[in-house]
This record gives structure tokens, C-alpha cells and sequence, in this order.
């Protein structure tokens, strides 16, 4: 039986991804993309960290960028090297813009609690254990910097203080 028959119909994660990536380029914002990597996903594995890469989507970081149902596919240059990028749209945990932190994440796929995945999809080396839930922060509270670029300036106010980078907050 397919998905549209049994009244469930397709996914609506392409269309909330297609969505958030509008209203961020509607404002100005730059869309932020956290992907959980294994075998399918295609990028630059030496930018993975805990079989998790952050990419910007934005038009100006992009080139020939696809929002398809089924994957998104651009070409972004990674440390001056042009490299084609396929993302299976069930993979992206997260859609956000960098500049607010502000989004929507994502359940990760089902195979990514299985301790077999995770060893497949990095084979050279020993796996790391999975942190359950989303963790789009890291444990300095800053959000991962995006693979395709340099850290944007520090724009906190001061030493101390509040300021910083805002990071993505799950809410059930």
C-alpha cells in the first residue's frame, strides 16, 4: 500500500524545508541546514562531526540548488574545492537561519538509532556513540560553523555578556 492511499499521504518535510528556505530568503536570512550523515547522504565526509554536517543553503553559498521531495542536490565550494552535494530530504534534522537561530528540527531517520548504521557510516573509524534528540549546539552552547564558510565575526556585545550566536531550540 502506498503512503497517498492508506489517507497518511506524502511527507510534509520537503514542503516545510521549501517553505523555511523562502522565509529565510525573504528576510534577508541565511538558511542553515543540519544533516544527519551516513552511507546515502553525499558531502564532504572530512566536515562531518558525530555523523552530523551543518551547510548553508543560502543562493550565495549555492549553485544550481534542488529542493526536490525526495533529495536536495547543489554544487557548494568546500575549502575552494567545488563538490556536488546530495542530501536525502528524511536526513535534514534541522532548517534554520543562522542569523536568529530561528526554524524548524526535524526527527533524525529511523536508522540512525541503530548502532549497525552508525558503524557503516564511517567504516575507517571506530563509531561514536548517538546523543539521543537533536543536538544542534555544541557543548560550548555555539552553534556548529557551517562547513562552507569561515566563523562569521564575533558580534557579541561584550566579554561576558549575553550576546552570541543563538542556537536552535526544540519545542514539543
Amino acid at each position: 500500500m502506498s503512503a497517498t492511499s492508506d489517507n497518511q499521504g506524502s511527507s510534509t518535510r520537503p514542503y516545510l524545508l521549501r517553505a523555511l528556505h523562502d522565509w529565510c530568503t525573504d528576510n534577508g536570512f541565511t538558511p542553515y541546514l543540519a544533516v544527519y550523515v551516513d552511507a546515502s547522504v553525499q558531502v564532504p565526509m572530512e566536515y562531518v562531526k558525530n555523523h552530523e554536517i551543518v551547510l548553508n543553503v543560502g543562493f550565495e553559498a549555492t549553485s544550481g540548488l534542488k529542493l526536490g521531495n525526495e533529495f536536495i542536490e547543489f554544487k557548494a565550494r568546500f575549502g575552494g574545492v567545488p563538490r556536488d552535494i546530495v542530501v536525502p530530504v528524511d536526513h535534514v534534522v534541522a532548517i534554520y537561519a543562522r542569523e536568529n537561530g530561528q526554524g524548524m528540527a526535524f526527527p533524525a531517520p529511523a536508522e540512525a538509532a541503530s548502532p549497525a548504521a552508525a558503524a557503516a557510516a564511517e567504516p575507517a573509524r571506530a563509531p561514536t556513540p548517538l546523543r539521543s534528540g537533536l543536538r544542534l549546539a555544541s557543548e560550548s552552547g555555539e552553534p556548529p560553523a557551517p562547513a562552507d564558510h569561515a566563523p562569521p565575526p564575533d558580534d557579541s556585545p561584550e566579554p561576558g555578556g549575553s550576546g552570541g550566536r543563538p542556537s536552535l531550540k526544540r519545542i514539543k
